[in-house]
C-alpha cells in the first residue's frame, strides 16, 4: 500500500484537489508543477518550465498544459480542466478515479467503458517531459487526442494574445516543432507512434489562476493552441508523448520512460518523501552546483543555501560530494567578505550580513560529515579568514565590527538579515544595529576558525584572534541578555535593547560555540517554547505582542507586513531542536519526535511530498508561501538525523 494516501472519492471535489500541488524538477533548473488533477492554479504551474540562458537563466513556461480527449463512436470526452471567468471548462476532472504519486505522478480516468492511465515524468538533466498513456480497458475502437497549450513566457509574467507570436510550426518525426518568439528555444512535441496532427491554431483567452488572484496579482492569461495530435490506441497499448527543446527519436521513448520509472527514488515513508524533495533543490549546470531556495518561484539565495545545505545533502543522502560542490560554487563568489544574497555575477546583490556567518555553520557540518577538520581548513581556511577580516575592518560600510568586537549592521531602507521584508522602501522589521543571531554566529565563526587554525599551526591567526573571542563572548552577554525575564534581546540599536520575543535568539543556543551559559539557554528555550513553538515550526513574533499577525494572506504588501510578524517558519525548528539537544541530550528525543510529527500530517497536502515555506501563526496553522522550500525540508531532515544520533547515545 502506498505511503502517500489520497481520498479517491474526493478527487472530483475541487476544494480538495486544487489545494494539493505536485512538483518535479530536472536537477538542471527546470521543473513541472501543477495540482494533482492537472488544473493549473498558479502562473508558476506548467508541464515544461526551463531556464533560458539568453534571459539571465530565468525560468520560462513553454508548455503550460496538455488536454487529452477520448473519442469513441464519434463522441469526444475532454479530460482537461481550465478555469475561465465564472466557470471551469472542460471539467475533465469528473472522470478521474485514481491518483498516485509513487513511483511517478499518475492519474487514472474512466469514461464509460474506457479506463485510461496517464503517467508523467520529467527527465533528469534534460529539458524534456514525458507522458505515458496506457489504455487499461476499452470495449470498442478508441482514439486519443492531445491538445497542447503553449505559454512561452517568464514564470513571473502572463501571456497575452498578440500579433508577434509565430503561430506556424515545422513538422518533425511523429510531431511538430513550435517556437512562438525569437530568443526562446524550440518546443518539439512528438508521439511514440504515428499520428495525425490537425492544425487548428487559436488563442484560448482568459485562463484564470486562482492562487494568483488570492495573492493579489494579475491572474488571467491567453494561451496558444497550435492544434492537436490524434491516433488510435488499443487495449493494453502504451503511447508516449514527449515535449522537449531537442528533437528526439520517437522509437526510443518507451524504453527511456521505463528506465526513468525504475530509477525513481522511493516515497514510501515520511523520511523518504523528504529525501526525494531534498534532491529536487540541487541544480547542476556547468561547473556550478546550487541549491534552489524554493519552488515554484525562488531562485538561489545565499543565506538559504548555507542553512539548507547540511540537511539537503548530508542528512538526506550523506552526499559529501554535492555538499562540497555547493560550498565550492559559493566560495568562488565571495566578494569583500560577503556572498550574493540573490543573483549571480553582475546581477548579484551582496546585501545579506548573516549569509557569511551561516557559511561557517555549513562548514562545521561538512567537517563533521567527512570526519576531517583539516579538509575544511585546506579547502576553505583562506575564505574563512577573509570573511572575518572583512567584518573586522568594515570593508562594507553597512556591516562592521565595533569597539565591542561585535558586529553592527545597518543601512537605511534595507533589511540585511533573514527578516528582510520591505514595503514601500521601509523594512517591516527594522533591525539595524547589533542583531542577536548575527553576533552569535560571529562568535561561533571565530571560535571554529581558531580551532582549525590551532590544528593547522597557523600561529599568526591564533595570536591575532584569540583574545577577541573572549571579548565577543563577554560583550554579547552584556549587550543582549535581559536579566529580568531571562532571554535575549532581538537586536540592540542606539535606543537600547529591542525586547520583542522573536526566534532569532534560539540560534545563539544552538551553535557548537555559544556565548551563553546553560542557565541562560534554559531561560531562552523556556520563553521560546511557551510563546513561539507550534506544530509547524516557530512563530516569528510572540502572540502577546500588539504587532503580531496570526494569518499570512492578502496581496503582496499585506503578506510582506505579516511575513515576520507572527508567521510560522518551519526551518526554525532546526535551531530549536538542536539547542534543546545540546542542553538536555537524549532526554529531548521524545519531544523532538513529537515536533517533527507535526510536519508529517501535511505530507499529502499543499506541496505533496514536501514542506512549504511558511504557515499561519494561528491554528489550524494553514500552509502558505512556496509549496516546497529548501531550508524547511533541509532542517527537518537534519533534525531527524539528530534524533537518530541521540537515540543511540547512552543516558
Amino acid at each position: 500500500m502506498a505511503y502517500l494516501k489520497f481520498n479517491k472519492d474526493e478527487l472530483v471535489n475541487l476544494e480538495y484537489s486544487l489545494k494539493r500541488e505536485v512538483l518535479a524538477t530536472n536537477r538542471a533548473g527546470g521543473y513541472m508543477s501543477s495540482t494533482i488533477i492537472c488544473c493549473n492554479t498558479r502562473k508558476y504551474h506548467g508541464l515544461l518550465i526551463v531556464p533560458i540562458k539568453e534571459f539571465n537563466d530565468e525560468n520560462h513556461v513553454l508548455l503550460s498544459s496538455l488536454d487529452e480527449t477520448v473519442v469513441q463512436h464519434g463522441q469526444a470526452f475532454n479530460l482537461g480542466i481550465h478555469k475561465y471567468p465564472g466557470n471551469y471548462e472542460p471539467r475533465g476532472h469528473k472522470y478521474i478515479v485514481d491518483f498516485e504519486y509513487e513511483p511517478v505522478f499518475t492519474l487514472t480516468y474512466r469514461v464509460g467503458g474506457v479506463l485510461l492511465k496517464k503517467e508523467i515524468v520529467l527527465v533528469h538533466n534534460e529539458e524534456q517531459l514525458l507522458i505515458r498513456y496506457t489504455l487499461l480497458d476499452a470495449h470498442s475502437e478508441t482514439w486519443l487526442r492531445l491538445k497542447p497549450f503553449l505559454a512561452y513566457r517568464n514564470v513571473h509574467a502572463l501571456s497575452k494574445a498578440n500579433m508577434m507570436a509565430n503561430t506556424k510550426y515545422q513538422p518533425v518525426e511523429n510531431g511538430i516543432c513550435s517556437k512562438l518568439y525569437n530568443g526562446f528555444p524550440p518546443l518539439n512535441m512528438q508521439v511514440s507512434k504515428k499520428n495525425e496532427f490537425v492544425a487548428t491554431p487559436d488563442w484560448y483567452y482568459n485562463v484564470e489562476y486562482m492562487e494568483e488572484e488570492r495573492r493579489g496579482y494579475d491572474f488571467r492569461e491567453d494561451l496558444f493552441v497550435p492544434g492537436y495530435f490524434e491516433f488510435p490506441i488499443k487495449k493494453g497499448e502504451s503511447v508516449i508523448f514527449s515535449a522537449s527543446v531537442e528533437c528526439v527519436a520517437p522509437g526510443r521513448l518507451k524504453k527511456k520512460f521505463e528506465k526513468l520509472v525504475e530509477e525513481r527514488a522511493p516515497r514510501n515513508s515520511f523520511e523518504n518523501c523528504l529525501k526525494y524533495s531534498a534532491s529536487q533543490f540541487v541544480v547542476k549546470r556547468g561547473k556550478d552546483t546550487d541549491i534552489i531556495a524554493g519552488y515554484p518561484w525562488f531562485g538561489r539565495w545565499g543565506r538559504d543555501t548555507f542553512i539548507a545545505l547540511p540537511g539537503v545533502t548530508l542528512s538526506a543522502a550523506n552526499d559529501t560530494k554535492t555538499c562540497k560542490e555547493v560550498l565550492d560554487t559559493m566560495s568562488r563568489q565571495l566578494n569583500n567578505g560577503l556572498f550574493p544574497n540573490i543573483g549571480k555575477e553582475k546581477a548579484a546583490a551582496y546585501n545579506s550580513v548573516d549569509a557569511p556567518m551561516w557559511y561557517f555553520k555549513a562548514l562545521q557540518e561538512y567537517g563533521a560529515a567527512v570526519h576531517d577538520d583539516m579538509v575544511v581548513w585546506k579547502n576553505y581556511g583562506a575564505k574563512m579568514k577573509a570573511i572575518l577580516k572583512a567584518y573586522r575592518e568594515g570593508v562594507n560600510d553597512y556591516v562592521k565590527m565595533t569597539d565591542k568586537c561585535l558586529i553592527w549592521a545597518d543601512e537605511p531602507g534595507r533589511a540585511l538579515t533573514w527578516m528582510d521584508a520591505v514595503v514601500d522602501g521601509v523594512p517591516v522589521t527594522p533591525r539595524g544595529g547589533y542583531q542577536v543571531e548575527v553576533n552569535a554566529l560571529w562568535y561561533n565563526a571565530i571560535c571554529y576558525t581558531l580551532k582549525l587554525a590551532k590544528m593547522a599551526g597557523d600561529n599568526k591567526f591564533v595570536q591575532e584572534w584569540q583574545d577577541m573571542a573572549e571579548k565577543v563572548k563577554a560583550n554579547f552577554v552584556e549587550t543582549f541578555w535581559y536579566e529580568e525575564m531571562s532571554y535575549l534581546a532581538d537586536f540592540v540599536d542606539g535606543e537600547g535593547q529591542n525586547l520583542f520575543v522573536r526566534p532569532n535568539q534560539v540560534i545563539a543556543c544552538s551553535l557548537e560555540y555559544s556565548p551563553l551559559t546553560d542557565e541562560m539557554k534554559r531561560g531562552v528555550l523556556d520563553i521560546v517554547g511557551n510563546m513561539l513553538v507550534t506544530p509547524k515550526g516557530l512563530r516569528t513574533l510572540s502572540p502577546r505582542n500588539p504587532l503580531y499577525e496570526g494569518r499570512y494572506e492578502g496581496d503582496q504588501a499585506t503578506r510582506d507586513r505579516e511575513y515576520h510578524q507572527g508567521t510560522v517558519w518551519p526551518w526554525l525548528i532546526g535551531p530549536y531542536i538542536e539547542a534543546n539537544f545540546r542542553l538536555y541530550g537524549k532526554k529531548f528525543v521524545k519531544t523532538a519526535k513529537e515536533l517533527l510529527a507535526g510536519f508529517e500530517e501535511d505530507i499529502a497536502y499543499y506541496g505533496v511530498c514536501s514542506i512549504g515555506e511558511v504557515y499561519d501563526g494561528n491554528p489550524p496553522y494553514m500552509p502558505n508561501g512556496s509549496i516546497s522550500q529548501a531550508w524547511s525540508v533541509g532542517e527537518v531532515l537534519r533534525c531527524m538525523a539528530m534524533v537518530k544520533r541521540y537515540e543511540k547515545m547512552k543516558e
